[in-house]
């Protein structure tokens, strides 16, 4: 079962010749909006905002190596220790949230080794917790707050 993504507003401006930027809190950069990327900031601001998790322990398209080849994970959410805890794989509003989105953001975890995986496409969330005693996955109703 999947949850609908709460909004929150993220901050935009257009430039003079009519782009669209947003802010990213955690790059603390303006970024080109593109319909992921709308999905991708409406994301952070749901967790930080909604669930509490500092953005001080997100990163946005951090670099992984992958079977030899370099993948940009969207967000991967740290906890207190630094240690990865949250792989958010977003997807434009246009692209379903199937299986293949589900196998990218497990591939991108058998490097980092996460408890959740979250996929979503602003319309759609996704909270996926691993078992790791069990080799199980237990679809949550909704992200886990932070808790230090």
């Amino acid at each position: 079962m999947a949850t609908r993504v709460p909004y929150t507003e993220p901050q935009l401006r257009e430039l003079p010749d009519g782009r669209r930027e947003v802010l990213d809190p955690v790059r603390r950069r303006w970024v080109a909006l593109t319909p992921e990327e709308w999905v991708r900031q409406l994301t952070i601001l749901m967790l930080h905002e909604r669930y509490g998790y500092p953005l001080e322990l997100m990163q946005v398209e951090g670099a992984i190596t992958v079977n030899g080849q370099t993948r940009r994970c969207d967000i991967v959410v740290h906890d207190t220790n630094v240690h990865p805890y949250i792989i958010v794989e977003c997807k434009r509003p246009d692209v379903p949230i199937n299986q293949k989105v589900c196998d990218q953001a497990c591939r991108y975890n058998t490097v980092l080794q996460v408890p959740l995986i979250m996929l979503t496409n602003g319309k759609q969330l996704i909270v996926i917790e691993i078992d790791y005693s069990s080799n199980v996955l237990h679809q949550l109703p909704a992200p886990p707050f932070f808790h230090k």
